[in-house]
């Protein structure tokens, strides 16, 4: 991409022609997010999984199933980044959050049978942490 925004081709033509500064801007976007990744990744290869045991918080690493008002259970994976990924492990669908989210932080450092109460885009969201494994 970062070829494509100096390519001849892309000369402009006319002083209001911005196909060279267009190319250059997603290129410099496209080579952060290769950062961004590179970083992500890095973040990840650090956690070490380990089984949580009893009475012991929410931290990173964790898979934290929360009930809300009605009941509904959601599994949370609490990763340093990777905030709004959902993966599937089996028939069930888990949510990422970082400790830097609203409800990330809410969690971490609480423990199965902790109630949270958290403001989010979507409005208040009021649940209790089932389990944290």
């Amino acid at each position: 991409m970062q070829a494509g925004a100096f390519h001849p081709e892309n000369k402009q033509e006319h002083s209001k022609d911005t196909r060279a500064i267009e190319a250059a801007y997603l290129a410099r976007g496209l080579a952060q997010r290769v950062e961004t990744l590179r970083d992500g990744i890095s973040a990840l290869a650090l956690i070490r999984p380990r089984e949580l045991g009893e009475d012991e918080p929410v931290c990173v690493g964790a898979l934290v199933d929360l009930a809300d008002e009605d009941g509904d259970e959601t599994s949370y994976l609490v990763a340093p980044v990777g905030g709004g990924e959902k993966l599937a492990a089996g028939a069930v669908a888990i949510l990422v959050v970082t400790p830097q989210s609203p409800l990330g932080a809410a969690m971490v450092g609480r423990r199965e049978g902790d109630s949270i109460e958290v403001e989010l885009p979507a409005g208040k969201l009021v649940g209790e942490i089932v389990r944290v494994r």
